[in-house]
């Protein structure tokens, strides 16, 4: 029988839930594929992967063609700490400015517009691209970073003091100039009050239609290693090789939801709305 072809995000936030997959559970009828967010969608609409851990945009702006595995996603309640917009300026001046993000993630590319757009009620460009941020920066007011690539950056901030009316910051140098980061969970957070879904586990409606059996059975696998991974971060985050030390890398994945909780159903569905209105 053909494997389920699984889509692995390639970043350390959902690390612990391969770690325990690939590790721990004998399951020969599947395939990992590993990719970035963006990379994943692309896969998983043209059928060369199977289920994936993918952008909730893509999910959003396609219900009829997807189906999202219940109980799982990757969201917070607040900072993130890896979807980080570096801005040479206050992020309410960023009016007629040019921005440019990441080509890695479509999830984090809409919710900058959202707030930028619903939030701010500023008019903008954002430029799409691969470009590293030290080069990015230098042409541009902003910068959209996201992944191992923000939280690389974000651990040699400062903090800034601020009045009890600005959003909380911190201070960046990039090439000896200062830039306000912000962190765009955070801000979603702050304006509405509910979690911020960055991606579902889906497939396609055909697939669950046609392999729902083994499509059942991998979730249950799912849902067994998300329960021992939550049982073990701390354990995890000592694994050798990781970007963040272990303390860092424990707190950062114990302010990640890894299940998917009424108020992140709420999130998701405003998400959605906002998407529609932009």
């Amino acid at each position: 029988m053909k494997r389920l072809r699984i889509g692995k995000i390639s970043f350390l936030n959902i690390l612990p839930i391969f770690k325990v997959l690939e590790g721990e559970c004998y399951c020969p009828e599947y395939e990992y594929v590993e990719g970035y967010p963006t990379e994943l969608n692309q896969m998983l609409r043209q059928g060369e992967i199977d289920i994936s851990p993918s952008s909730s945009v893509e999910y959003l702006m396609d219900k009829e063609s997807y189906h999202f595995l219940e109980g799982h996603s990757i969201s917070a309640r607040g900072p993130v700490r890896s979807i980080l917009l570096f801005s040479s300026l206050p992020i309410e001046r960023l009016g007629g400015h040019e921005i440019t993000a990441t080509h890695q993630s479509a999830t984090s590319v809409s919710l900058l517009k959202i707030i930028l757009a619903k939030f701010y009620g500023l008019d903008f460009r954002i430029k799409v691209t691969d470009t590293p941020i030290e080069e990015a920066i230098k042409k541009h007011s902003a910068y959209l970073a996201i992944g191992d690539e923000a939280l690389k950056l974000s651990r040699t901030s400062l903090d800034i003091k601020t009045t009890s009316k600005e959003m909380p910051c911190k201070l960046q140098s990039i090439n000896q100039q200062p830039f306000h980061v912000y962190d765009l969970s955070e801000l979603w957070h702050r304006h509405t009050g509910l979690p911020m879904v960055f991606a579902l586990w889906i497939l396609k409606r055909e697939t669950f239609k046609n392999r729902e059996g083994e499509v059942e059975g991998f979730r249950a696998t799912l849902d067994a290693a998300r329960k021992k991974a939550s049982e073990r971060l701390r354990e995890i985050a000592s694994t050798p090789g990781l970007i963040l030390p272990p303390e860092e890398a424990f707190s950062y994945w114990n302010d990640m939801i890894f299940d998917l909780p009424e108020d992140c159903m709420k999130g998701l569905e405003l998400f959605g709305k906002y998407l529609k209105e932009i």
